[in-house]
């Protein structure tokens, strides 16, 4: 199944279905999964789209984020997509409302905006992940079992946004934060999504030494989880908060 864009929005090739109560069948051992989205055809497109795929099951779709802090703290979502430009309430907005209300709920943003200021927004109001629509399909089903799974998916293009953001030489050398080589590494990959396992198999070092090193991180960089200390390292000021050079 192939996307096309229409109007910055994505879409797929198929008729858009009213799934009613379809949307709510039980399923076993599946990802349960909501969506935030207005545009009723990008709606529909993704509610076929997860509801198709197998091992996922799509709870409800909602088109504004009031119907969604209404519906998904009973249905409880697993995962839930969300779009940012939504009426009335933004798409961050929600996500900062619903991970309050629903904590263990993993959030990826849908969106068509690149730009750091909404990604480090988005990030900083809870979210897990951030993809582009312009994504395809099977990138976004992908995204909702790596977020799942502890990973922090993103489109290609964010990812490198959020690695570029450290990347350049601080300020005020010696006046930020000093990580390790080591910490380096993980800090990248954390960035572009992997979990820990993954992280731990690509350095040929244990997930317990990752889970170290992470701690480590989150000390430096004064944050509790991965989403912070991505949300740390996109803010304006992070270049000269962080001090390190990457080979």
């Amino acid at each position: 199944m192939n996307s096309i864009g229409l109007a910055g929005e994505m879409v797929f090739k198929s008729e858009a279905a009213d799934y009613g109560n379809d949307l709510m069948q039980p399923g076993m051992n599946k990802i349960s999964v909501g969506i935030v989205e207005d545009d009723s055809k990008v709606r529909d497109s993704l509610a076929r789209l997860v509801g198709e795929a197998d091992g996922f099951r799509c709870l409800a779709a909602c088109a504004t984020g009031e119907e969604a802090l209404k519906r998904f703290p009973e249905l409880k979502p697993q995962v839930i997509l969300m779009d940012i430009n939504l009426p009335v309430m933004s798409g961050i907005a929600c996500t900062h409302g619903l991970k309050r209300l629903l904590p263990q709920t993993q959030i990826v943003m849908l969106t068509m905006y690149n730009d750091a200021d909404h990604i480090f927004r988005a990030l900083q109001a809870g979210a897990t992940g951030y993809l582009l629509k312009r994504s395809e399909p099977e990138d976004i089903l992908a995204a909702l079992r790596d977020a799942l799974a502890g990973g922090s998916p993103m489109s290609s293009r964010i990812a490198r946004m959020v690695v570029q953001s450290f990347r350049e030489p601080a300020a005020e050398p010696g006046a930020g934060v000093a990580l390790t080589d080591r910490e380096e590494q993980i800090l990248t990959y954390l960035t572009k999504g992997y979990a820990n396992k993954e992280i731990s198999t690509l350095l040929a070092i244990s997930v317990n030494t990752v889970r170290n090193h992470l701690r480590n991180i989150y000390e430096k960089l004064h944050v509790r989880s991965r989403t912070e200390a991505m949300a740390k390292i996109l803010t304006p000021d992070s270049q000269k908060n962080i001090n390190r050079s990457i080979n």
